[in-house]
């Protein structure tokens, strides 16, 4: 996604930062509480944070919609995981607790989980549902962005 200027809110404030599409390998620190944003691994969202965080983000969002009582989700968490340290700041990882999310969740219509979601501007570009190997995920999210 070509953009001059990235927005890219804050995993620990949740403020919207504006960098240079060229600075986003630089390590990037939030303006208003200095904490990077990029993690390297996925950002923990909710109800209140989930519409704030992927709207006004405007690179790639993959989200892994999940629940702590799901075995494939427990299965997926540390690919998820690996995905996250090896494809930001190209793409930004999040995690969505179903359960603790009820709201999101059903507002994005997940009916099966682990749901793996990229967002666009708020809008879901590509979903798939069901555990994935890590190069089938890597794989698959370069095709979606």
């Amino acid at each position: 996604m070509e953009h001059e200027v990235n927005y890219i809110v804050c995993p620990s404030c949740f403020a919207t930062n504006k960098i240079g599409k060229d600075r986003l390998t630089d390590k990037p620190k939030c303006g208003k509480c200095g904490k990077p944003l990029f993690l390297g691994k996925p950002v923990s969202l909710n109800d209140h944070s989930f519409l704030k965080f992927v709207k006004k983000t405007n690179i790639p969002v993959v989200v892994d919609f999940w629940a702590e009582w799901c075995g494939p989700c427990k299965m997926m968490a540390p690919i998820f995981l690996q995905a996250a340290q090896t494809m930001e700041p190209q793409v930004i990882f999040a995690k969505l607790n179903t359960e603790e999310a009820p709201l999101t969740a059903s507002e994005f219509g997940i009916r099966s989980i682990p749901t793996i979601a990229v967002l666009e501007n708020g809008k879901v570009i590509s979903q798939r549902a069901g555990a994935m190997s890590l190069p089938d995920l890597k794989a698959w999210i370069q095709q979606s962005i």
